[in-house]
This record gives C-alpha cells, structure tokens and sequence, in this order.
C-alpha cells in the first residue's frame, strides 16, 4: 500500500470515528473541509500537468519520469491525472512483476477491461510447484489493482487449484477500502475515486473462498541464502528459503514436531528439520519426503520495489 493510499485510509478512520462519536454534523464538517483541501491540491496538480503536456516531447518526458515515483503516480491516480490510460497501466505493472515471479509461472497475456473487469491469461505453468499457484495469483491481482483502482475484478484464466485450502483473499476494511457500492473508496467531498490498494476483498477477486489475509512487509532478509531465514511478520515468525533464486515463504513450524526450522539444513529445495529430520521439499507447497499426509503451512511471498512481502492469513496472525 503506497503512502497516499495509507493516508486515505487513515482519513476514513477518522471520519468514521467523528460520526460514531462525535455525531453526523461535526462529521460532515470534517468531509467537507478534507473534500475541500484534496481538491485544492488536485486542481493544483491539474495544472502542473497541463504545462507539462502544453510543452510537447519534454513535458511528455518529464511527466514520464514523475510516474515512476509511486508516491507522484499514486496521487495522479486518485486525482484522475494519470497520463496513461488503464489498458497501459496494467500492462506496465505486469512488466514490472514479470521478473519477480521467476519461475513460477510463464508468460501473462492481458485480455484487456471489459464492464471494469480485468483479464488476464497465464501462458505457462508453475509445473511442480503448486504453492507458487497462490503467489502468482495474488502477484498479478495486486498489480493490477495498484495500476489501475477503476478495475472493479481482476479474473487470471489458465490458473490451476492450489492443494490443501482454499486461495486466501487479500482483503481491505470495507469501511476503509470500499465504497456502499463494493467498489473503490471516495476521497471525502473530491468526486473521484482514490487509489485502490495493493489488493481486495472477496468481491473483487475472482477467485474461489479462503481466510481472509493482508500482505505484510518483512524486515531486510539479506539476499539469498544457502540456508533458511526467519524474519517475524506481525508477531509470526516465517521461513524464507531459496532455491535457484526464487523464494518461498512457509510458517517457521515443523508440521511434524513443531519446532522451528531456522537452523534446518537447505539441500536445493530440500528442508530438513534440525528437530526430527523429517525432510519438506519447499517447491511442492513443503510437502514431507517422509509423510506425504504431513506438509509445512506455505504462505503467498512477493519480492518486488517494496520489498519481501507475504500475505498472512488473519487466522495465523497473533
């Protein structure tokens, strides 16, 4: 979630507490005058782009540049400013997410928007690694809707079923994330939409039923490593392990013992438990060698600009 889309958030919370405790009109007051200050500076950035695109192939240019600032491109998105259109959003947010997915999947093919739902196929497969179906999933979604907030549903064809529970949803707070019609959130008093976050609710993603989870940030795991790495995120601590430069994230918990598995010894994709040695293969979801009823609890993982992220489903999150 950018800065801008944070502050959004941040504004709707507190509107939601004035109306809650303060009554309707100290509420509507505080609308108004939030309304009135994010159209000021929005018209203030309408004109900047104006001059910009008045000054033919250098204004193009140094607009160009200004997007490729997040917290710039964020605000000409909730101000409807972007240069671009939605069709050249999403597919330079898919060029950026391409080589983060490594080998977890083939070429995406983007369909196009029809009725404010986004398409997309997957050209290839993550052949032998079922967990990664989740990732890409999540990966693809969560760019999408970063780039471009108007698309209401981001549907990815070719995608296969991931083993064991259902695709987790990677969910906003409907008071905070959505507007009464499930769609993008307003900025009090603007008349347009604000930026959507890195990810949705239910309604949103096209995909089948799961626990509801949120992306989380975890702390700088160094680069890649011939042994495991734990880092906590929200109080949960996780596995990052990684194999010919791609990595996978599971909860820092032998399915077998219980014990953790930081100092378990990492063969290629092979994780051996430093407590019982039963043996997990990190690329087939940490499937057990030993017990193939017995798996380790895989967690979605994104490496991109913002860094290792993984979706922490709110079941697991203390």
């Amino acid at each position: 979630m950018t800065g801008v889309q944070q502050v959004g958030t941040r504004v709707e919370e507190l509107l939601a507490a004035l109306r809650a405790s303060a009554g309707g009109k100290v509420a509507g007051i505080a609308e108004e005058l939030v309304g009135l200050l994010v159209g000021l500076y929005g018209d203030g950035l309408g004109q900047i782009v104006a001059v910009l695109r008045d000054r033919g192939e250098a204004g193009a240019a140094t607009l160009a540049r200004l997007i490729e600032d997040p917290l710039v491109e964020s605000l000409l998105l909730v101000h409807g400013l972007h240069p671009l259109d939605v069709d050249a959003r999403i597919q330079r947010a898919l060029d950026r997410i391409r080589p983060y997915l490594g080998s977890h999947a083939g070429g995406v093919q983007y369909l196009g928007v029809t009725d404010g739902v986004a398409r997309l196929r997957l050209e290839g497969s993550c052949h032998g690694c079922p967990s990664s179906t989740v990732t890409v999933q999540l990966a693809i979604q969560g760019a999408v809707e970063e780039a471009a907030p108007e698309v209401t549903q981001v549907v990815v064809e070719g995608m296969t079923e991931p083993p064991g529970p259902g695709l987790l949803q990677i969910g906003r707070r409907p008071e905070a994330g959505t507007g009464p019609d499930g769609g993008p959130a307003f900025m009090p008093g603007s008349g347009r939409a604000a930026g959507g976050g890195g990810a949705a609710g239910a309604g949103r993603s096209g995909a089948g039923g799961g626990s509801e989870a949120s992306w989380v940030t975890l702390p700088d795991i160094g680069p890649p490593s011939a042994r495991p790495v734990t880092a906590a995120a929200d109080g949960t601590s996780v596995l990052v392990c990684s194999v010919r430069g791609t990595l996978y994230a599971y909860r820092d918990v032998c399915a077998d013992c219980g014990s953790s598995l930081a100092d378990g010894a990492l063969d290629r994709e092979l994780l051996t438990c430093p407590g019982c040695a039963t043996r997990y293969n990190v690329r087939l979801a940490g499937k057990s060698l030993d017990d193939p009823a017995v798996h380790l609890d895989p967690l979605p993982l994104l490496a991109d600009s913002q860094g290792v992220r993984v979706a922490l489903p709110q079941a697991v999150r203390t």
